[in-house]
């Protein structure tokens, strides 16, 4: 992609401020929609409504991070306006126009496929993910904090995955002084865990070790905190579910027995969104 390209970045929230600028001041032309409540004074930034772009010029598309909704809208948090990303408005680009997503949905997959486009899940790529969850693991930490009356340091925590994020979580979670127990299935992961100074638990065993947890982190888009967990949990703990809508917990069941629960989304762009905005402008450069 040339650096006088168009790319158009179709909502967003306050990390992408952050990518805006810093795109703009590298050359490229950048084309918002669904930010009509803000101004911008770079000469390489247009900011239009959907209706307004010329879709037969956009070289690429920059979805916000949870992608879109089962009907197309997005994320859209400078507009009153709903913003929403069509089958059509892709048919309309030009045949290398990419499309650019943190995650994706049968809807957006049956979009980007039905217009012959090329779909990219950044959060899928180790760059963006691992530098997305030092932001993400402070943000868990302040949650944590903030929501219990007793010190993290000598807490019985436990983080539910361990993936890119899960490792970070775990690793912070340790260094501030916390009892942290890893829940993970592969063998590797066990070794990993136990290398670190933590306690690795099969999340097929989970059951037998929530009942002395008083944090709870979930970082796995399953559901793995049901009925059956969470009747062995006590009421006094805290879970902090970081997974993707519809999360890996039974709210509904927690709220019952009166276990607090928090389902915190996008963290990085709530706590540190010019960090976060930087990691994914870097990024996104390098793949334009």
């Amino acid at each position: 992609m040339e650096k006088n390209s168009d790319l158009l970045i179709l909502g967003g929230d306050q990390r992408y401020l952050e990518v805006i600028n810093q795109l703009a001041s590298k050359g490229l032309h950048i084309v918002l929609a669904g930010f009509d409540q803000m101004a911008f004074s770079h000469p390489n930034i247009s900011n239009q409504k959907v209706d307004q772009v010329d879709f037969g010029q956009i070289d690429a598309i920059l979805l916000p991070l949870n992608g879109t909704g089962a009907g197309g809208v997005v994320e859209a948090v400078y507009t009153d306006e709903a913003v929403a990303l069509s089958p059509d408005m892709l048919k309309r680009t030009p045949d290398h126009c990419i499309v650019y997503t943190g995650i994706s949905n049968e809807y957006l997959d049956k979009a980007v496929d039905q217009a012959g486009r090329k779909l990219v899940r950044l959060i899928a790529r180790d760059d963006v993910a691992i530098l997305n969850s030092i932001p993400t693991a402070e943000a868990v930490l302040k949650i944590a904090i903030e929501e219990t009356d007793y010190t993290i340091h000598g807490s019985n925590v436990i983080v539910l995955g361990f993936g890119r994020t899960g490792v970070t979580l775990a690793r912070l979670f340790s260094a501030v002084g916390a009892n942290v127990f890893v829940a993970a299935r592969k063998d590797s992961d066990f070794a990993r865990i136990t290398e670190m100074g933590l306690h690795p638990v099969h999340l097929d065993h989970l059951v037998d070790y929530i009942s002395d947890i008083d944090i709870c982190i979930n970082t796995v888009p399953h559901m793995l905190l049901k009925e059956a967990i969470l009747s062995k949990m006590p009421v006094s703990a805290l879970i902090i579910d970081i997974a993707s809508k519809p999360g890996g917990t039974d709210f509904s069941f927690a709220e019952e027995k009166g276990i607090k629960t928090i389902h915190a989304l996008g963290l990085p762009g709530k706590t540190a969104p010019k960090t976060a905005g930087e990691i994914i402008s870097n990024v996104l450069f390098k793949l334009l």
